[in-house]
């Protein structure tokens, strides 16, 4: 039996930003105990020109739900960009996975020939529904969630490849 579009994502991405808010905690442990403003982690950033943290927990949200108004027709929630804190993050992550957890495998049913179209400033590409998943929606998940753990190590929170990798 082939898997299907659901099983390629939504358990992916509920586990993913269970795993983002797992980090997020750690971070806050470490920062306490530091003595650093949980303000500097939510605004810490590779590089001058990347986003923060909170830039890349809101891609990871942004990206799991995309998914989902473009291969469905289910109303998908709109968050604005305007966590501050690491609770407001956490909170954006659970409203995400709320969502998520609504989504049901017939809602992706067939959704792996509808057409995509992609128009980004930068990007300008027509593509097959399981193309859209494989080339641009797992990669960009990934790229973020990713992003925000060397965030996170870069600042010097305690967290590591087993935290990533957890099944918890």
């Amino acid at each position: 039996m082939a898997l299907t579009m659901y099983q390629l994502s939504i358990p992916a991405f509920i586990r993913g930003l269970g795993v983002l808010s797992k980090l997020l905690d750690k971070a806050e442990a470490f920062a306490r105990e530091k003595d650093i403003s949980a303000d500097d982690v939510v605004n810490a950033r590779l590089a001058p020109d990347m986003l923060t943290l909170a830039g890349q927990v809101q891609r990871v949200s942004d990206t799991s739900k995309g998914l989902v108004g473009r291969l469905t027709s289910l109303e998908v929630p709109r968050f604005p960009d305007e966590e501050k804190t690491l609770d407001e993050l956490r909170q954006r992550i659970a409203n995400t996975i709320a969502f998520l957890e609504t989504v049901e495998p017939a809602d992706l049913e067939d959704s792996d020939r509808r057409e995509v179209v992609l128009n980004f400033p930068t990007l300008k590409v027509t593509l097959t529904g399981e193309e859209y998943l494989q080339k641009f929606v797992l990669p960009n998940f990934y790229f973020h969630l990713t992003t925000a753990y060397d965030i996170l190590r870069h600042e010097g929170a305690p967290v590591g490849k087993a935290d990533f990798l957890s099944f918890a």
